[in-house]
């Protein structure tokens, strides 16, 4: 009677965390779900350009100004 007893208690915890498991799996997916979902309709928003200093007396075209990934490279 009492292996019966043991059986029974141990299948409850296996069943218990493989359904707990099962649980945290499907809230990371939810959750996985929902975070893309919020990036998706996040509008996109540009870093504000970094004003460079040029040295004194140099005049640039509008088309020669050089972007902030022209100088870090």
């Amino acid at each position: 009677m009492l292996s019966l007893v043991t059986a029974a208690e141990q299948q409850y915890r296996y069943d218990t965390a493989a359904r707990d498991r099962e649980l945290a799996l499907l809230a990371s997916i939810r959750e996985r779900r929902l975070a893309e979902a919020m990036f998706a309709e996040a509008p996109v928003r540009l870093a504000p350009r970094a004003a460079w200093a040029r040295p004194i007396g140099v005049r640039l075209e509008r088309a020669e100004v050089c972007t902030t990934t022209c100088a870090i490279a």
